[in-house]
């Protein structure tokens, strides 16, 4: 195994590592109460598991060598997705959650890596998944992960979007029209 190779597994598993740590450690973590819910999201997280699923099953050969470009995109993509992850659930507070749901008082979050997308932790988590997905998989998964991950994501933004929406009316159109999804700057 190479020296990049050997840097790029350390480094995805310290990514691993720092989210798992970040989750369990998180403050404001507690009993909300739940204002609305849209049970649509369930479809997409079954989706982007598959996804997550198919880069964690088909491995490479650990002893192949790590092109330096994909070596410096692990480096990018691995921490800078942990970063961005943790500042939009810092940026969410107490208002975190894995289901589409408002709490009772829920606001509508546009700063932080809010400003930036609108669905930051759906972006940071594919960064994570793709850094690992360059140092482990094999490549021919790619396509399918990309595909499974996307359409979940969709599916989950769309149920999120539905409740915020609803909640923030005229608030939330605007806030869409100036901020993008999940790619930056379109």
């Amino acid at each position: 195994m190479d020296t990049l190779h050997e840097a790029a597994i350390i480094l995805v598993a310290l990514c691993w590592l720092a989210m798992g740590v970040t989750h369990l450690f998180r403050k404001g973590r507690g009993a909300q109460r739940d204002a609305k819910r849209d049970r649509g999201w369930l479809a997409g997280v079954v989706l982007q598991a598959v996804g997550v699923a198919l880069v964690w099953t088909f491995q490479r050969p650990l002893h192949a060598p790590l092109h330096p470009a994909l070596a410096a995109a692990v480096a990018a993509l691995g921490p800078g997705g942990v970063w961005f992850m943790t500042a939009a659930e810092k940026a969410l507070g107490r208002q975190f959650a894995y289901q589409a749901r408002l709490v009772e008082g829920h606001k509508l979050v546009t700063n932080g890596p809010y400003a930036i997308v609108r669905h930051p932790i759906y972006l940071s988590f594919f960064a994570v998944i793709l850094a690992t997905a360059l140092t482990f998989s094999n490549w021919l998964v790619l396509p399918p992960f990309f595909l499974f991950y996307w359409a979940g994501a969709a599916i989950r933004i769309r149920s999120e979007e539905r409740l915020l929406r609803e909640a923030f009316a005229g608030e939330y159109d605007i806030y869409a029209r100036r901020v993008p999804a999940v790619i930056p700057f379109t």
